[in-house]
């Protein structure tokens, strides 16, 4: 407790009040826009890139395979143009759902901002999800058009408007036509929904996100972001179909940062692009960070632009971010937690000092509360404590899309988001995610968290990646089991993963079976699937 000031009940180094058992943001409140003013997330966006910025005319994004680059000029003349052939030519209109499948490329955040700014609801899909993974998810959300490619639209049913192809020449003519020509102004409330995410990145339940929840996501941005003597250049890995990639854009517009574009992930294309480009930032889930840290796939590549990578999706062991602090010892290694539930970020590092407070994900954002949560008693825990996450703020969803039980068993009374995940908060306001609470293994009554072994297995030398999913036994109830991608010619047995582990943690932690495979199964923004992995390893396969 802070002595300086005993008629406070919070503590000043780690935002915990002792009254009400919850985490303040250790953050300068917000200067928000009113609540109840009309304002799309686009419009915030747009204006702050114009207003605010050093450099509006510079650089907005960067094709990387072609090099084609779109000045902030020439998005904002694109997205109004479009704005205003989807409104007169297409007959779009505020509330209506637009489904969109397309991987990355730079006609989507044009096609994003046009949309928001008309007030139609974006439902962007994974490109590569099934007709039936697709058909479930536009029976949720019932869009008027889909916007789709000349790759993929065979996939999508017919709507009450024909399909858009947005790498066709007719969509380029669309961002371009109306040269001077200005959209009918949409009075869109911040209130209004404006997308529907997926909380898996593909087949998870449909999130509801209104402007407001973006708007807030974009100003905890805005107010920290840094001085610099030019742009930042962005080079995300992750889709744009996901939540991650979605609010990075929204965001990368408001700090004017310059955004390079990459249709699909690859790592040595990546490293090329950073050396020709000269990216400041990557964004990039954890197994790229895992790449780049114990292999040698970056030799040879001019990485000395790079000043920060950012990871989100799934917490990195401490290992591999001193491996990555080792080997790249002027790049700053950022994490971030956030869900699609919490549109975006919800914690992270803002300065450097909290960037170097190793294993955290960060300090949580501005505007917002935490606690954590005993999840057998539901009693709110104290700095240090291990328990669920529960989060609150204005970046918090609206629910899921027709289902009111999920709703109501994730957002519960005060406002409160149950994120499922294991946390806790240190006494410096530092937020560490041990795993997620459902996936906890059940050994002998013990509990052991598939992470701390994954982190664990990650820092063998001659071990890629790796997953541990619970084995079902008679007699102790669930084993641990390790699924291991080994180093090209390695001949690592069985016996030296299960000694190596041993070593390290307390006999009820020891991995008691393990599988070689080719590769972890992994969703969009890193995490394993560990459903796969049972479906395929377990007896019975319907674990």
């Amino acid at each position: 407790m802070d002595s300086s000031n005993s008629s406070s009940s919070i503590d000043t180094n780690s935002g915990f009040c002792s009254k009400t058992k919850t985490f303040q943001s250790l953050r300068q409140p917000l200067q928000l826009p009113l609540e109840s003013s009309p304002l799309s997330v686009a419009y915030f966006a747009l204006s702050l890139q114009q207003n605010t910025s050093p450099w509006p005319e510079s650089t907005a994004f960067i094709d990387s395979s072609t090099g084609h680059v779109i000045t902030f000029s020439d998005f904002r003349h694109f997205v109004h143009s479009l704005a205003c052939s989807l409104q007169n030519k297409l007959r779009l209109s505020k509330n209506d759902v637009a489904f969109i499948l397309s991987p990355n490329s730079t006609h989507v955040p044009v096609l994003y901002f046009s949309l928001l700014l008309l007030g139609v609801v974006i439902s962007p899909a994974n490109p590569l999800s099934t007709e039936s993974e697709l058909l479930r998810q536009i029976k949720l959300t019932k869009p008027v058009i889909a916007f789709a490619t000349s790759r993929n639209f065979q996939k999508v049913p017919t709507l009450k408007y024909p399909t858009v192809l947005i790498d066709s020449p007719e969509f380029e003519s669309m961002m371009m036509m109306n040269k001077g020509v200005e959209f009918e102004y949409v009075e869109v409330n911040q209130s209004d929904l404006a997308a529907i995410m997926y909380s898996s990145g593909t087949t998870g339940e449909g999130v509801k996100a209104n402007h407001r929840n973006f708007v807030v996501s974009i100003a905890n941005y805005h107010a920290q972001r840094r001085e610099r003597m030019s742009p930042a250049v962005m080079l995300y890995t992750v889709p744009l179909f996901h939540v991650f990639g979605f609010h990075y854009v929204l965001k990368s517009v408001a700090l004017t940062e310059t955004v390079v574009v990459m249709e699909r992930f690859d790592l040595k294309k990546m490293l090329k692009a950073v050396e020709d480009f000269r990216v400041t930032q990557l964004v990039v889930a954890p197994p790229v960070v895992v790449a780049m840290a114990k292999g040698s796939v970056t030799h040879g590549y001019d990485l000395s632009s790079l000043e920060a990578v950012g990871s989100g999706g799934a917490p990195l062991g401490k290992d591999v971010m001193q491996a990555f602090a080792d080997k790249f010892p002027n790049v700053i290694l950022v994490q971030g937690y956030g869900l699609t539930e919490t549109t975006g970020a919800a914690f992270r590092a803002a300065t450097t000092e909290e960037m170097l407070h190793r294993g955290s994900v960060g300090r949580l954002l501005a505007n917002a509360e935490a606690k954590i949560v005993d999840p057998d008693t539901g009693i709110a825990l104290r700095p240090g404590e291990q328990g669920e996450l529960w989060i609150k703020g204005p970046t918090i969803m609206q629910g899921y899309v027709c289902d009111s039980k999920a709703t109501s068993e994730t957002l519960v009374s005060g406002g409160w988001l149950r994120t499922g995940d294991l946390c806790y908060i240190d006494h410096h306001g530092y937020l560490f995610v041990v795993d997620r609470l459902k996936e906890l293994i059940k050994y002998k009554g013990y509990q052991v968290a598939p992470a701390e072994l994954e982190q664990l297995l990650q820092s063998h030398p001659e071990i890629v990646d790796a997953a541990v999913i619970p084995y079902p036994d008679e007699e102790a109830g669930q084993l641990p089991m390790a699924f291991v991608v080994r180093r090209p010619q390695s001949a690592l047995d069985k016996e030296q993963v299960i000694d190596f582990i041993s070593k390290q943690v307390a006999p009820y932690k020891k991995i008691r079976r393990v599988a070689f495979v080719s590769s972890i199964p992994k969703n969009p923004s890193g995490k394993i699937l560990r459903k796969e992995l049972k479906k395929s390893h377990l007896p019975g396969s319907k674990l």
